[in-house]
Order: C-alpha cells, then structure tokens, then sequence
C-alpha cells in the first residue's frame, strides 16, 4: 500500500526545489490531486505503485539528470492523465502540467521541460544529450528488468488495463511492441540502466514474446 504522506512530502520536496524558495502556494492541493488521479478505478499498472517505482527509479539515476527535481515533477505528471482507451494521454497529461505547475508557483521554462519530457514518454526516445529524458525515459522502462514474480505482475495488470481488447488482438499487438523495444540498439540510456537493466530486460521481453506466439 502506498503512503500517502511520504508521496505528499516527494511532491512538495521537487516542487520547491523547481521553484523559488518559499514561491508559489502549498504544495498539499497540487499533490492530492495527482494522487487521486493515480488511484482512479481505470488503472491497474499505471498506479500509485508505478509511480513511487518511477520516482524511486528516478532517485537512483538522479546523478545522470540535469535537473533532478524536474524529472521528478515530469514522473509525477508522466500519466497523470490515463484512460487505456484512448491515445492522447501523454499530451493531456503534458497539458495538465502546463496548466498545474505555473499556478503552484514553477517558472515557465521549467514548467516548459516538465511538459516536454512527459511527451517524450510517448517514444521513449531521448536525444543523446537530453541528460533529463534519459533519466525519466529509463525511469519508466525499469519495470522491464523486474525480477520474474514482478514482471510477470507487470504483464497481468498491463493485460487487465486492456480488459476490453480481445485476446487475439491483445496478443499481436502486445507482440509487435515487444518486437519492437527487442530491436532497438539499447532499451536504456544511461549508463546505469544498461550496466545493470539491459540485459535482464532483454531476458524478460524475449521470454513474453515467445510466450505470446501461437
């Protein structure tokens, strides 16, 4: 079970630490609304559990971010808004940003990089020198080197978000996006995402894959 107060207390430190000090608003309307997104009925994987991995995740790359406290607030914000039947997440929940962090006190231009980096999670395609959306991209895609009880959970709630697709249609499209992360040259852009979560990831994208062929 989440705790609640321990995530209020991760929002309200990244907000001040991307804001002027002692700037803006409390933080504690800002953070219980995200929270009460992550936990509405429609998700299964994109939970307030993705969300404390992600920010944990996040913590561990922070050395590699340029600017920690954005990646934070763009893990926050990443799939704020999430509806599994529809396509335009990323940019409703990049629009929930821009709206959100100006009022809470965040300047323009950092409230601009939040917004782009939850836009960049539709491609999880960093540049080579987005230090930020290496970090927060590699953040998202560490649940593809869980250990096999956990990403097999990964996998069950995935398929119950998408409760409404059939099984066969499920199942190609599931393998093709896995054929797809299996092709790339590096699922991970840091250096410690493929020091420590390239390979296991391979190993649990390729076994899903063989899984789902008939």
């Amino acid at each position: 079970m989440a705790d609640l107060d321990a995530l209020r207390l991760r929002f309200a430190r990244a907000l001040e630490g991307a804001r002027a000090p002692g700037d803006g608003p409390d933080p504690t309307p800002y953070a219980d609304n995200l929270l009460a997104r992550w936990q509405e009925p429609q998700r299964h994987y994109h939970t307030l559990t993705h969300l404390t991995a992600v920010l944990d995740h996040v913590d561990v790359l922070a050395d590699s971010a340029a600017d920690p406290d954005v990646v934070q607030l763009a893990a926050w914000f990443h799939d704020a808004v999430y509806l599994p039947d529809r396509s335009e997440n990323e940019e409703r929940s990049a629009h929930l940003a821009e709206r959100a962090l100006p009022e809470a006190g965040v300047p323009a231009a950092k409230t601009a990089e939040v917004a782009r980096l939850v836009r960049l999670t539709v491609t999880h395609d960093p540049a080579a020198d987005d230090r930020d959306g290496q970090v927060l991209c590699d953040a998202d895609l560490a649940v593809l080197a869980a250990p096999p009880s956990a990403y097999a959970a990964y996998t069950a709630a995935v398929r119950e978000e998408y409760h409404f697709v059939p099984n066969d249609v499920f199942r190609t499209g599931r393998a093709s996006i896995l054929r797809q992360l299996l092709d790339l040259p590096s699922l991970f852009r840091t250096s410690y995402g493929q020091r420590h979560w390239e390979a296991t990831a391979r190993y649990n994208l390729a076994a899903e894959l063989e899984m789902l062929s008939p």
